[in-house]
């Protein structure tokens, strides 16, 4: 796959703060120094896509050279309900809120998928506010999945690991992936790859309580951190997402894909650890349980 960036012509600047009329696209995903791009919708209409005659180009082996379309259809760009999409027959398609369209009105905070590139739309009249929002939650959540991202996850063992060695409370890190992911991005695209990550976040973050903590960890690989809990506890939680993400499986476009994970536990029971350490032992766990045939807790 090519190395991909994202450009902009035919765009004037962003509305100065305060605008009441503005509306535009952010660049949420994937990362790279092109994440958290502004683009202004500050004409009635814009070809994405990842031809060199497109306003916004996406330079992405998964977007079609004229992939959609976005509009307003009034003609008038102050008009903030009549922002539309619409697919141009492109080949991996357009998506609304993870919903395949061939054309669809937009709504604040609504996110549009270009191929593997995914946008949020605003509007509004607080727009440089909302952006300015976004680009905070870009900092601390993983823009694919959701979920926390491995900076928020750092800070928030961090302070676990200093409260429960405090107050002598037990300590959990379940590390794990998705079992022979490779051969599901070969076999099926990296389409298909990237809504297995996030359905699968999406059924964990369900199991998730308030005072856990599940984060992407990177790739395929994630975290849930549980406080207060036990050895035996984490053990049970391990053998819990593992039954969650394996009872049903994943259908896109078509295809049905059977996953499974393997998970890693590492327990803090009373004595000091540090952050590495422990994320070391959680880890050394998870290749454990590569090792002994997948689809398995190792704790």
């Amino acid at each position: 796959m090519s190395e991909w960036k994202t450009r902009i012509t035919k765009i004037q600047v962003a509305k100065p703060q305060g605008s009441a009329d503005g509306a535009c696209l952010v660049l949420i995903y994937p990362p790279g120094p092109e994440m958290g791009k502004r683009f202004p919708l500050d004409k009635p209409e814009f070809v994405v896509g990842r031809g060199n005659d497109c306003d916004i180009q996406v330079d992405r082996d998964s977007v079609s050279r004229r992939h959609a379309r976005i509009f307003c259809a009034t003609g008038d760009t102050s008009d903030l309900e009549a922002w539309k999409v619409q697919d141009l027959g492109s080949t991996n398609g357009s998506y609304v809120n993870d919903q395949p369209i061939q054309e669809a009105a937009l709504r604040d905070g609504d996110f549009l998928k270009i191929g593997a590139a995914i946008f949020k739309f605003l509007t509004g009249d607080n727009v440089e506010m909302s952006y300015h929002e976004e680009i905070y939650r870009m900092t601390i959540v993983d823009g694919l999945t959701g979920v926390h991202n491995k900076r928020f996850f750092v800070e928030f063992l961090e302070r676990e690991l200093a409260r429960c060695e405090r107050h002598g409370r037990p300590l959990s890190l379940a590390m794990f992936d998705i079992d022979h992911f490779k051969q599901v991005n070969d076999q099926y695209g990296h389409l298909t790859g990237d809504h297995v990550l996030k359905e699968m976040a999406k059924r964990l973050t369900a199991r998730i309580r308030r005072d856990e903590l599940l984060a992407r960890y990177g790739g395929e690989e994630f975290a849930a951190v549980l406080p207060e809990t036990d050895r035996k506890g984490a053990l049970e939680f391990g053998e819990q997402i593992r039954q969650i993400v394996s009872k049903d499986p994943f259908v896109f476009e078509g295809d049905s894909i059977s996953v499974t994970i393997s998970v890693g536990i590492a327990v803090m029971e009373g004595e000091q650890v540090e952050l590495g350490s422990f994320v070391k032992m959680a880890d050394e766990n998870l290749y454990k349980a590569k090792r002994g045939g997948r689809n398995q807790v190792i704790g």
